[in-house]
């Protein structure tokens, strides 16, 4: 079954693009594309913005771009639906501390900041973790409470409890998603998070149409 709309992945130099675009692709969304250009952008129904490593190379490439200004646009004045993966949630705070401070793109309240861990957890967080709902639309609505997901992170993004979606247990209870108005993000990556991620892009897209 193929789908219509119209899903973007935005491409600034950073981003784990193929991996996304191929699950995406799985779920039958014939019409996914990536992206830095302003036209493809403003023509997509909902946008993805992914992100691996960190947030200053990250943020910068952004701006070099002008993708700042172009997301902007799209999602806090024309209220285009958007999902962050990883680093491209942080992107969404204030800013991060990571390497010194680097403003983002404030969306959505908060800072990113390093993971302080008891003695028995590692930094990075890497690996499988289940991770517990506070408000399961539109993200979680197929998934079961105390699913898993597989994350990939040192910083976290440190938000008031309102913007917060779901959280996990990794000594500390770090966020695991976020959401305000159209703007969507988690700390995991659902297209490396198998069945559980499917879920979540598949209930994410049906939100929208």
């Amino acid at each position: 079954m193929s789908y219509k709309q119209k899903i973007v992945i935005v491409d600034y130099g950073v981003g784990n693009t193929f991996s996304i675009s191929n699950a995406i692709s799985f779920l039958g969304y014939a019409k996914t594309k990536i992206s830095d250009k302003e036209g493809i952008i403003s023509e997509a129904d909902v946008l993805i913005l992914p992100g691996v490593g960190a947030f200053d190379e990250a943020v910068k490439n952004l701006r070099t771009r002008n993708l700042d200004n172009i997301l902007n646009e799209q999602v806090i004045v024309r209220k285009k639906p958007i999902l962050g993966i990883c680093v491209g949630m942080q992107l969404m705070a204030d800013g991060s501390e990571e390497n010194g401070w680097h403003d983002g793109l404030n969306w959505i309240p908060g800072k990113v900041i390093k993971l302080q861990l008891p003695n028995l957890f590692a930094v990075p967080h890497v690996g499988w973790n289940n991770i517990k709902f506070i408000k399961n639309k539109p993200l979680f609505t197929r998934n079961n409470h105390d699913c898993h997901f597989y994350f990939d992170h040192s910083y976290w993004f440190d938000c008031d409890e309102k913007f917060i979606s779901a959280w996990t247990d990794y000594g500390i209870k770090i966020n695991a998603a976020v959401q305000r108005d159209n703007i969507f993000g988690v700390q995991f990556h659902p297209e490396k998070s198998q069945t559980s991620g499917l879920k979540l892009f598949r209930a994410f897209f049906n939100s929208i149409s």
